[in-house]
């Protein structure tokens, strides 16, 4: 915890500690009240999808984790808000191994979009999309998310883009509402 704007800070201390799942990676996301703090957790066992934990006291307590629903799974959650208050949150999607099968973007660069609502309460968001295809095994996506004044978002991380070749890093830039249409335009 810090008193003075990350400037000094106390020990550290266990938010949750359990043999089930191992937790780690974590993505904080303020509520848009600003009220609430929720906290995306990779789930790193590989045996659940990833989970989350709220905090109403500035992080003093937090809930027990829960799962997040599988459109949300992965790894190195990083989110911000649209203008229009829709979360994008960009992560690597890596599912528990059972349910491998049931995704097309597995160990790929993706973007979910959705409320803080949907966190919340457990939805599976509006719609999931995949930035890139990562080619070479899990090695990919410590993501960084801003939003620039028009809206724009300038989303980039790294990632083997190009089949046989050594990692690089790239930059997408998007708005919701590209997405948005391109998202109606598949579901027809």
């Amino acid at each position: 915890m810090s008193d003075d704007g990350g400037l000094t800070w106390s020990a550290p201390a266990t938010v949750w500690q359990g043999s089930d799942v191992h937790l780690c990676e974590p993505g904080c996301i303020r509520s848009p009240d600003g009220k609430q703090l929720a906290v995306l957790l990779r789930e790193n066992a590989r045996r659940k999808n990833s989970h989350v934990i709220f905090s109403d006291d500035e992080g003093e307590t937090w809930t027990e984790p829960r799962e997040v629903p599988l459109a949300l799974t992965g790894d190195r959650h990083t989110a911000k808000y649209a203008p229009d208050g829709r979360l994008l949150v960009s992560f690597r999607c890596i599912s528990p191994t059972a349910k491998r099968a049931e995704r097309p973007f597995e160990t790929d660069w993706a973007g979910w979009v959705g409320t803080y609502d949907d966190i919340v309460h457990g939805r599976e968001g509006q719609y999931v999309v995949r930035f890139k295809q990562n080619h070479r095994g899990h090695d990919t996506t410590y993501p960084g998310v801003e939003v620039l004044p028009d809206g724009t978002f300038v989303v980039t991380t790294y990632g083997h883009w190009t089949e046989g070749e050594q990692p690089y890093i790239m930059s997408v830039r998007l708005k919701l509402e590209e997405l948005d249409a391109l998202a109606e335009r598949i579901r027809r």
